[in-house]
């Protein structure tokens, strides 16, 4: 019976480790956004899950926030709070011209706004884009935004 409860116990701690590392799109096939992560959190410095208690539709999606105060900040100025690229991988619009998707704990905030980054399992192996993107902010940030355009409409 011990090793049935650790073997349980094993199953969720994995269960979580892949949880946090897991990709989402911007949006999911639900309408829901970065992940039910609190886009006013970020500005905070801490990435938290919102509550649907406290949600917000904007353009389609919806957006969860963590407390109504946060929920409040969204609604009076929602361009304050989205994140770049419609909520896509900021190197991958930089550096590869396309969308990835994004691990809504893997982000930054530079000059007011939010940019998201995918951290994850990429062909069997780590990969985390926000490393090569902190040793290349000014060029990924530029062509990112140069990018964006043209991204945007692509599939």
């Amino acid at each position: 019976m011990k090793t049935f409860g650790n073997l349980f116990l094993f199953g969720i701690v994995l269960f979580a480790a892949i949880s946090v590392q897991a990709q989402t799109p911007p949006v999911d096939d639900n309408g829901l956004a970065v992940g039910g992560y609190d886009v006013v959190s970020y500005f905070s410095g801490k990435a938290q899950h919102g509550s649907n208690s406290y949600a917000v539709k904007h353009h389609g999606a919806t957006y969860y926030f963590a407390n109504k105060a946060n929920q409040d900040a969204f609604k009076k100025s929602p361009n304050n709070y989205l994140p770049q690229f419609d909520g896509y991988c900021a190197w991958g619009v930089g550096a590869k011209s396309t969308k990835f998707p994004i691990n809504p704990e893997t982000y930054t905030v530079i000059d007011g706004k939010l940019y998201l980054f995918f951290n994850g399992p990429f062909n069997g192996e780590p990969f985390n884009t926000y490393e090569d993107w902190g040793q290349r902010t000014t060029e990924l940030k530029t062509a990112a935004h140069a990018n964006w355009p043209a991204v945007k409409n692509s599939k």
